[in-house]
């Protein structure tokens, strides 16, 4: 059973978002770190990146391959978990702290679902 957060947002392609004075923070929830297995390598954006709603900003490799990140927002990268660079098994190991990037200047979201849309998203695939 996977962890959900009710305080969090989520989108269909399991990232989860959290805003905050107008800065966005966007994760990998717990079923996808629990559905790519033992994360090896994280690829991330540069501070000052922009980033766009639907599209791909990272990938991840795990033991089992290589999987894109979408972005839940329209915006500008105004911090990188560099922390992630050196030890991208925190994904694993704490999915809701382990944090990618925090996006600034949003102009556009996705459709972001909340905890109980998103339980049935996961509870959809893992059926």
């Amino acid at each position: 059973m996977s962890i959900i957060p009710a305080e969090l947002k989520y989108t269909k392609s399991h990232e989860w978002i959290k805003e905050e004075d107008g800065v966005f923070t966007i994760g990998l929830t717990d079923y996808a770190q629990s559905a790519l297995g033992d994360i090896v390598f994280i690829n991330l954006p540069e501070e000052g990146d922009e980033v766009t709603a639907g599209e791909s900003f990272s990938d991840v490799e795990s033991v089992k391959a290589v999987s894109d990140v979408f972005s839940p927002v329209t915006g500008a990268v105004c911090a990188v978990n560099e922390a992630l660079l050196d030890d991208p098994a925190q994904v694993n190991e704490s999915p809701y702290e382990a944090w990618l990037i925090k996006v600034e200047n949003v102009s556009d979201t996705e459709e972001l679902l909340d905890a109980e849309a998103y339980e049935a998203v996961v509870a959809a695939e893992e059926a």
